[in-house]
């Protein structure tokens, strides 16, 4: 077994929810094995509220109520034609401004705060590549893929309530009892759904993210000398904290550079090469060329709704900044729970890629690849 193997072997024996024993017992093994490799660790400590993982299920209530008040508004005769609208658009538009700052970290009254840390490791001085993975993992009352439900289903219900507003706007006359049914009905769903983002239980998070780990793990082992930066994010699960913290403070180190993010790399599935603008699309190709021999299905795309990854938070003054993923619905369906198990996976992916980017940063080239190295 590899040294990164045994490692990941160590740090995914429990859960590591952000601000737990959990987290910096998982960060105290990642910085002694990369300093064993010749690395210069810095350790970036930061606070944070857990009470980010709230915007998603206050936005599903919110939503729930301000439907639930639109029913008189669409139904009664003397209530003004533009009632509806003005009060739905109103309660919207403060229920964003809430969800937003809930989610950029606003203070919340009476909600507790963690401590967490990123990991910035070194090796060299002219870096320009940056290997990313966030270290830790949790467990909410959905997996990824009931997320993803429920973010289509708030926002189907959104548009659909918008539709019966400036139905009654337009008609100037009550609306039918059926179709102002179905919109409450679908906030209500919408509510419910959303509310299931609670934090509940532990995950040990194999896939999400000690496949990252492996990834950037074995990169650093298979770079040889070469000038390379690895950032171990912390707090990713909390809205991004850790990148966004890194992003803000220590930004400049980024700054020409090709930045790479690693995140949940299943044994099956499509490999994806997630980038958030044009020039990005030279760094997908790259890597798609240098893990051709794994011969599986492979797509250069942006962002999905309802995704966050570190890379959206380290993208700006970056030169290139890609996050590499496989997976399918089935992996979708497993994350953020506690059947994120190591047992479940070999891992054999999430190495190839490791090693893919350490012959990237070392100047190496796979005889079936085409890209250059740096």
């Amino acid at each position: 077994m590899s040294s990164s193997r045994a490692l990941l072997a160590q740090i995914l024996a429990a859960p590591r929810e952000a601000g737990t024993p959990g987290a910096a017992a998982a960060r105290e093994a990642l910085s002694t094995h990369l300093a064993i490799l010749g690395f210069t660790v810095e350790e970036q400590p930061f606070a944070f509220s857990p009470a980010t993982l709230l915007a998603f299920p206050v936005l599903g209530a919110g939503l729930g109520w301000l439907a639930l008040l639109q029913i008189p508004l669409l139904l009664i005769g003397h209530v003004p034609r533009w009632g509806a609208l003005v009060a739905w658009l109103f309660g919207l538009g403060a229920l964003a401004v809430l969800v937003a700052g809930m989610g950029l970290g606003w203070a919340v009254p009476g909600a507790a705060t963690r401590q967490d840390a990123n990991l910035i490791a070194t090796r060299g001085t002219d870096i320009r590549c940056w290997i990313v993975a966030h270290s830790d993992s949790k467990a909410q009352g959905h997996s990824m893929a009931g997320r993803l439900v429920a973010v289509w289903i708030v926002a189907l219900s959104v548009l659909v309530t918008t539709l019966l507003a400036m139905g009654r706007l337009a008609l100037g006359a009550p609306l039918p009892a059926w179709g102002v049914s179905v919109g409450a009905a679908l906030a209500v769903t919408a509510g419910t759904l959303a509310g299931r983002g609670r934090l509940r239980g532990g995950s040990r998070g194999a896939l999400d993210n000690g496949s990252g780990m492996l990834a950037a793990l074995v990169a650093a082992e298979t770079s040889g000398e070469a000038p390379v930066g690895l950032l171990i994010t912390g707090a990713e699960e909390f809205g991004l904290v850790g990148a966004r913290v890194f992003a803000a403070t220590r930004g400049a180190l980024l700054h020409g550079s090709d930045v790479i993010n690693v995140d949940t790399v299943d044994d099956r599935g499509t490999l994806y090469f997630v980038r958030h603008d044009h020039a990005s699309e030279t760094l997908s190709t790259e890597l798609s060329r240098r893990l051709a021999h794994l011969a599986v299905p492979m797509v250069s795309r942006r962002l999905p709704a309802g995704i966050f990854v570190d890379s959206l938070a380290l993208r700006r003054g970056a030169a290139r900044t890609v996050t590499i993923g496989r997976l399918d619905w089935s992996t979708l369906r497993r994350i953020h729970t506690p059947r994120d198990l190591p047992e479940d996976h070999e891992f054999a992916t999430a190495e190839s890629v490791g090693i893919a980017l350490g012959e990237m940063v070392s100047g190496g080239k796979r005889e079936t690849g085409s890209g250059k190295g740096k």
